[in-house]
């Protein structure tokens, strides 16, 4: 008897836990390689932004049902701007500008991709959120949806929590850490 309480116990705390503090997620495209591969389960940290203000270079899971989908549907993607930023590519020299500063992206960006193949200016509403996939050439991102409704931005309301750490296979256990774009501090 006291064992099967514990037992219940333990999963109900389990459930409370998947609920509000942690939940995996599972990968199914190649859009954000090299951090992430299709096929990868990671962990997102649902309590990330109860205190912290959601960052560009944050690698995130939102729903992207009005968004990016019809359909219900969480994708992840990296943060590139945030409410008031303008974000444009690309600068002569090739390279993602926000607020009017190149940035470089070479410690994420998969190798060979170019930051965008296809020219855009936005401007960033307040609550909303530029997102990208870090293998550009494989994401349909903010880029894809310009002329949607939603004008290819993601509502912060709909950000579930912030990707930080790859849990399976075994072979690619790492942490996901968040990328500051040292150009625009």
């Amino acid at each position: 008897m006291k064992v099967s309480l514990v037992a219940i116990v333990g999963i109900f705390l389990l459930w409370l836990c998947g609920l509000f503090v942690v939940q995996p997620f599972i990968i199914s495209s190649d859009s954000m390689q090299p951090a992430l591969k299709s096929g990868d389960r990671i962990l997102v940290n649902r309590t990330a932004y109860w205190s912290a203000r959601i960052a560009r270079g944050d690698l995130i899971v939102f729903e992207g049902q009005n968004s990016f989908s019809a359909e219900s549907g969480s994708f992840v993607k990296r943060v590139i701007g945030i409410g008031g930023d303008r974000i444009a590519c690309c600068t002569e020299a090739g390279h993602l500008s926000i607020n009017g500063a190149a940035v470089t992206e070479n410690s994420y960006l998969y190798p060979g991709d170019l930051p965008s193949e296809v020219p855009f200016d936005a401007l960033v509403p307040d609550g909303k959120l530029w997102v990208m996939g870090d293998h550009r050439s494989e994401s349909a991102d903010s880029r894809s949806h310009l002329g949607d409704p939603g004008g290819g931005f993601v509502l912060e309301s709909k950000v579930v929590g912030q990707a930080r750490f790859v849990i399976w296979p075994p072979t690619r256990w790492q942490p996901l850490d968040s990328y500051s774009f040292k150009e625009l501090n």
